[in-house]
């Protein structure tokens, strides 16, 4: 079991599918879903138990020809990076599924097929050791995710599903650019092989680009962000925490899969404009966040501001900045997702977004409250919680590149901490607004749906080793080499005859 577990936890969502297909009563549809996502978490546990963290390349290898004739091959495997992304996925999903437990009542079969299908299509895009594969697991995100918008979202669903759709579709020619040339160039799908070619500078550029502007729109970067926030605020609960919690993370996945390991000159040449861009990207964020009165267009722009971090990590290029920016991407899904989660609950009761409509929920709603409290100061990066940790190694990291860089993304931290406690102090302080004093407070559902993420926070927060040591080695391999690294000498080779 142990040797083909990666592929069990790809297809058991998948072959989920086919269960769910054959039931009619919405209750046995709900039980059932939950049931495989939590097979799928306990199959990532089992994973992580027997996972060697003295091993810094891919483990739990599957490796079959698919189409020989092109060398394309279903080939997985997970190192430390994927399995903490792995963890994550498997992680989330269930709560997904509790999340809209009453919330979707129209359709229930195809909204958790549609689950179950996103889930299984991540997995496999965190786990393919092969380009081709990859490739081919990223388009599959993409037509659910479009599904769940577009039939289950806001008002204004059908606009944010085309803009997402279109914004998708641009990014994944670039990457089928990029794979295509790669393997053109190398003659093989294999991502590990793809790392031991020799690429011509002018060859190394091109590629780059279309890779890292594919990947970019996905995590989003600043510039390339514009559906972002349209397609967090309109997406129905679970829609909107796949998108932060998950699938922005394949964009920066693929930065470290691809951009860093198979292009280390020009990624390193790359690395001041693309730092700078993501100390912009916190600052743009967290002033966007902080105009906002719509509470998941205020999460949505809260994202930008968070995986700002990330990139700066990722292209910092040492130990802490890329240590700090893996356990980020794992801090953001988590907390985003619990407020995404939270964010879903009150309007599931009020189909209310405007912040300033509520006011003393602490006296309505106290459990909510608590709760809202505890993500409010997580997303922020106060000291007990995962996001601090990850923030301080990151910034620990960008420290040998720019102390200005340090001091603006300083100032972008007071600037996450302004707009998430001044969203808590309208919503949940002051007197109670008249059309709120009857809310329910949450239910067991509810809690039971919370708890988990909140404990999650704290123990990243408490005790990071736990997932320091299950990425070490892998980040250690990766970045071994790029310190030594010579930059591409982009002006010589764009004015090369």
């Amino acid at each position: 079991m142990v040797s083909h577990l990666v592929s069990w936890i790809v297809l058991t969502p998948i072959l989920g599918l086919a269960i769910i297909g054959f039931l009619r009563n919405a209750g046995a549809i709900r039980w059932t879903t939950l049931g495989i996502t939590l097979l799928t978490l306990g199959l990532a546990v089992d994973l992580w138990v027997n996972f060697d963290y003295a091993v810094g390349g891919p483990q739990f290898i599957d490796r079959v020809a698919w189409i020989p004739a092109f060398s394309i091959q279903y080939a997985v495997g997970v190192d430390g990076i994927s399995l903490l992304l792995v963890l994550l996925t498997a992680f989330l999903v269930p709560l997904c599924v509790l999340g809209s437990w009453r919330s979707i009542t129209k359709n229930v079969k195809v909204f958790m097929m549609l689950l179950l299908l996103v889930e299984g299509a991540i997995m496999g895009v965190f786990t393919a050791l092969d380009a081709f594969l990859f490739f081919f697991f990223w388009e599959i995100t993409m037509i659910p995710t479009y599904f769940l918008i577009l039939f289950w979202g806001g008002p204004k669903r059908t606009q944010a599903a085309i803009k997402f759709l279109l914004f998708s579709l641009t990014g994944s020619l670039l990457l089928l650019i990029g794979i295509l040339s790669l393997y053109l160039v190398g003659g093989t799908f294999d991502m590990l092989a793809l790392t031991q070619v020799a690429y011509a500078p002018e060859v190394q550029f091109w590629i780059f680009l279309a890779l890292f502007v594919g990947f970019s729109i996905k995590v989003p970067m600043l510039l390339v962000h514009s559906w972002l926030a349209e397609a967090h605020s309109e997406a129905p609960t679970a829609g909107s925490v796949i998108l932060s919690g998950l699938l922005l993370k394949m964009g920066t996945y693929g930065f470290l899969r691809f951009c860093l390991p198979i292009f280390p000159e020009t990624s390193v040449a790359f690395a001041p404009f693309i730092q700078w861009l993501s100390v912009l990207a916190i600052l743009y964020g967290g002033a966007m966040a902080l105009a906002q009165h719509d509470f998941k267009r205020l999460i949505a722009y809260s994202s930008i501001a968070h995986m700002g971090f990330v990139t700066l990590g990722i292209f910092g290029f040492n130990n802490q900045s890329v240590q700090g920016a893996v356990l980020q991407m794992v801090n953001h899904g988590i907390t985003t997702g619990a407020l995404f989660l939270i964010a879903g609950m009150l309007y599931d009761r009020t189909h209310d977004r405007t912040i300033d409509n509520y006011g003393g929920l602490h006296q309505v709603m106290p459990r909510f409250v608590v709760v809202l409290g505890i993500f409010v100061v997580a997303a922020f990066g106060l000291p007990g919680t995962g996001n601090f940790i990850g923030e301080f190694l990151v910034l620990a990291g960008t420290l040998s590149h720019s102390y200005l860089m340090v001091l603006l993304v300083l100032a972008g931290i007071v600037l996450g901490a302004a707009y998430m406690l001044g969203m808590f102090q309208r919503m949940a302080l002051g007197p109670v607004s008249p059309q709120n004093a009857t809310l329910p407070d949450l239910t067991r559902r509810e809690v039971a749906t919370v708890i988990p993420l909140i404990l999650a926070v704290f123990a990243v927060g408490l005790y990071p080793t736990f997932m320091l040591d299950v990425t070490h080695m892998s980040v250690a391999v990766l970045v071994k080499d790029l310190a030594q690294v010579q930059p591409l000498q982009i002006i010589e080779t764009l004015t090369a005859p």
